[in-house]
């Protein structure tokens, strides 16, 4: 699947990933290929994009997560690399 994650700043991660996890509003999300359509809002935490055995790490905060056929989008209201 397709991964993008931008801020307001910059395009922080843009590429191929098998999972995705997630601080949603209420809690983890997780989301693997062939997820159904999904929307929500972002909470504070540790947004990981897995590649196989290796892991991208952000501390996000706010935005919103999308998920629409191949393509997973973070829009977050801040983004650090951890």
């Amino acid at each position: 699947m397709h991964v993008t994650v931008v801020s307001p700043e910059q395009a922080v991660f843009d590429g191929s990933a098998d999972a995705v996890v997630a601080p949603a509003y209420d809690g983890q999300v997780g989301i693997l290929p062939r997820h159904a359509p999904f929307l929500t809002l972002l909470g504070t935490g540790v947004l990981q994009v897995r590649q196989g055995s290796a892991s991208s790490r952000f501390q996000v905060a706010g935005g919103f997560l999308q998920v629409l056929g191949d393509a997973v989008r973070i829009v977050a209201d801040r983004v650090d690399a951890s």
